[in-house]
This record gives C-alpha cells, sequence and structure tokens, in this order.
C-alpha cells in the first residue's frame, strides 16, 4: 500500500503540499540551495498520543518499523516505505515518528527535514552557517537552535543545528539516520 492511500495517513497526504511550499519558503529566506544536499529523512509532530498511535499503524501498513528509542524521554519510531514520499527534489524512505513531548503545537503533520552534512561532528554548525545567507538569519521570526540529543545506546556524536520560522524546520546533523541506528545495535551486539 502507498502512504498516501492509507486511511490513517490521510491527514499527512493533505497536508504534504502544505509543507513542501513552506519548506521551500523557508530555503528562499534563509539562501539555502537545497539542490546538491542530501536529506535523509522527514520527521513528523503531534501532540496528542492518539494521533501517533493511529499514524504508527498507518506506518506500519505502508512500511516496516526500522528502530524504537527514547530521545529526551519521548518514545521516537523510524519507519521505512516501500513507497517514497517525495518533497522538493528528495524521495524519503525514512520518517521520524516522535510521540509527543511537553510543548503542545497547533499543527500536526509534516515538521521538518534532516540534511546530512558529513564531516566533524564539532564542526557541524561552522558547516551549516556556510550554506546559510548571513540576512537570511536576521530576517524576523526565523530562529537557530543547537542542541545535541542523545539516544541510549547511540556511539556517534550527532549534534543537531537546526533552522526554523515556527511553521517547519530544517535541521542538519553529521550522520544519516541510519548510521546512528546502526550505532545503537553495535552496542546491543555487544551487550
Amino acid at each position: 500500500m502507498r502512504w498516501d492511500s492509507c486511511p490513517e495517513l490521510q491527514d499527512l497526504a493533505v497536508d504534504l503540499p502544505h509543507f513542501e511550499r513552506a519548506l521551500l519558503s523557508l530555503t528562499r529566506r534563509i539562501g539555502l540551495n537545497i539542490t546538491p544536499l542530501y536529506a535523509d529523512h522527514i520527521s513528523l509532530r503531534c501532540h496528542q498520543n492518539s494521533t501517533a498511535e493511529r499514524w504508527r499503524a498507518g506506518l506500519l501498513r505502508c512500511g516496516e518499523l526500522m528502530n524504537e528509542s527514547t530521545i529526551n524521554g519521548r518514545l521516537i519510531c523510524l519507519f521505512r516505505l516501500r513507497e517514497p514520499l517525495c518533497v522538493a527534489h528528495w524521495r524519503f524512505t525514512l520518517i521520524e515518528l516522535p510521540w509527543p513531548g511537553e510543548k503542545r503545537y497547533p499543527h500536526e503533520g509534516w515538521e521538518h527535514i534532516e540534511i546530512v552534512l558529513e564531516g566533524e561532528p564539532g564542526a557541524l554548525n561552522t558547516r551549516a552557517l556556510n550554506l546559510l545567507s548571513d540576512e537570511g538569519l536576521r530576517e524576523p521570526g526565523i530562529s537557530v537552535k543547537i542542541s545535541a540529543p542523545k539516544g541510549a545506546g547511540e556511539r556517534l556524536e550527532n549534534p543537531t543545528f537546526a533552522v526554523t520560522d515556527g511553521k517547519v524546520t530544517i535541521k542538519f546533523h553529521p550522520y544519516a539516520l541510519e548510521d546512528i541506528v546502526a550505532s545503537e545495535r553495535v552496542l546491543s551486539d555487544d551487550a
């Protein structure tokens, strides 16, 4: 089954064109040329457990659960779709579904993409900033967040550099999500 024909995911199918327009608008505002960049996955946002459970059921119908882990106190599920989801020039097969946290958001749907900027994790911020225009980063409503989320068992340092306009977010990481998941498996195999 294709993800966009799954009954449990119809709200996501309707939301995707809005997300894509908002994402492309953000890239223009911050001067980010996405054409040469590799985005490895797309992520959802919800504020109700019932929504997360419905989406999980739908994603299981059109893909497979690759990984489940707790990061910063929240369950995060990673799914691999059988048929890709298209945004701009990217064809995503990996979807990240975080369970709700403390914050409540007005919008439930697509929230961010994650771009892989390979290299030294400590230099991620510099690599990301070099791709963005200074003028764009000074625009009203644009904010940057730097963090270092860590899942139990992760062996790779995977900091995050995120840029948002409050509607959608673009995140940068030094490693692909599949590499992070593989690092967790190595740890569990060693135990």
